[in-house]
């Protein structure tokens, strides 16, 4: 169990509690059986004192008094011997002696020869009212403790329905009827995942809406296009349109990674093919005049060819736009690199993550694109700047 968490601090302190108050109670206890003792053996020796003085004076035994002051007369021979031997010689030649055996107490009077030995049956009795008080209040203790670790169950299920929202699923009820400060919290909760999925259905229903209203002059403007007898005009506006399709095709996709409502479909692939589909999404006349391809290793790796493609394209697509000589080098060995001429970056690598920065510096959607599609792949980004090149690599 860690101790980092609430629970085992509780537990802790009830534990520790729980072992303090059973150490008071045994101080108690066992200072009340010694005051008891004490009490009994001073009472005892007031009345032998007594009994003494009436043997000293009429040379007789009271054995009405002793027997009041429960001392009981011991009439078995064989475990009067057994006493009798144990007793040293001085104390045997001694007419009254008081002696202890075997943790029990014997009162010894020799009278006209005649050998007497009384049992003290007094004990010291436990303290009631100190044992009493004991088992309630560790009762009272256990019955805290439940209560209070029971009252933290909806803390756990708190946390999980946080773990699922935290994984993209909004589909989650956290409301509480209770009145305590979890419940609270968990309704809190509930309103903010409430009010966050309203917010991303009508995101959705904005975004739905506003490419399909840009698809709709595409597909007319592609028609159109058709009318055009110039075959070079033709082709460079059904280039445009396509990119524009592809575009909105590709914010379709971000969306749905966005909502995590993407489904992934791993299969294996080799890196070339996936490389050959990604320069086709930027739909290039002449590739090979921006993109060397320097292919040592054609390795496999298992990825969705939708999602791994366009990740691949947006770091080549970032790597030309932000390049001196719009050129870039793409290297596959033991992973994938693309490597660009260019000054270094001014801020680690994590900053240009964030989608459309406001500084003249920024890198737009691309390097966020691809960073939430390689987390998808448990993939990361390195990144390092060494003989005035930069060079961007997907690693495991």
């Amino acid at each position: 169990m860690s101790f980092t968490t609430i629970r085992a601090k509780i537990t802790m302190i009830f534990a520790v509690s729980i072992v303090l108050l059973g150490l008071l109670f045994y101080v108690l206890f066992a200072t009340h059986i010694k005051f008891e003792r004490h009490s009994m053996i001073v009472q005892e020796m007031a009345s032998i004192r007594f009994a003494f003085d009436y043997f000293v004076r009429t040379n007789t035994i009271d054995f009405a008094f002793l027997e009041s002051q429960n001392f009981r007369l011991m009439d078995s021979k064989e475990e009067k011997l057994e006493i009798f031997n144990t007793l040293s010689k001085k104390e045997k030649d001694k007419s009254f002696s008081i002696f202890k055996y075997h943790e029990r107490r014997f009162l010894f009077i020799k009278s006209y020869h005649t050998i007497f030995i009384f049992e003290s049956m007094n004990q010291s009795k436990a303290p009631k009212n100190v044992i009493i008080i004991s088992f309630f209040l560790l009762f009272f203790l256990l019955i805290l403790y439940i209560m209070i670790i029971r009252s933290l169950r909806p803390l756990h299920r708190l946390k999980n329905q946080i773990k699922t929202f935290s994984q993209g699923n909004l589909d989650i009820d956290c409301r509480s009827d209770k009145k305590d400060e979890i419940a609270q919290v968990a309704n809190e909760f509930d309103n903010a995942v409430k009010k966050i999925r309203e917010l991303k259905h009508s995101r959705q229903l904005l975004l739905r809406a506003i490419m399909h209203e840009l698809k709709t002059p595409i597909g007319k403007g592609r028609l159109v296009s058709e009318m055009i007898d110039n075959d070079k005009h033709k082709q460079r506006l059904h280039s445009i349109f396509e990119r524009l399709n592809l575009l909105i095709d590709e914010f379709a996709k971000i969306e749905k990674i966005e909502s995590k409502s993407f489904e992934l479909v791993f299969k294996t692939y080799k890196m070339s093919d996936i490389l050959d589909a990604s320069i086709d999404m930027l739909m290039m006349e002449n590739p090979a005049k921006h993109i060397h391809l320097e292919l040592i290793n054609d390795y496999l790796v298992d990825c969705d060819f939708e999602l791994f493609s366009l990740a691949i394209k947006n770091l080549i697509d970032n790597g030309m736009k932000y390049s001196p000589d719009k050129q870039v080098s793409v290297v596959v060995d033991k992973g994938l690199a693309v490597i660009n001429q260019g000054k270094a970056l001014e801020e680690s690598l994590e900053h240009y993550f964030v989608p459309f920065r406001t500084k003249s510096n920024g890198l737009g959607l691309g390097l966020y694109i691809v960073k939430n599609i390689l987390d998808l792949h448990q993939l990361r980004l390195d990144y390092i700047h060494k003989d005035g090149q930069n060079i961007v690599g997907i690693k495991r």
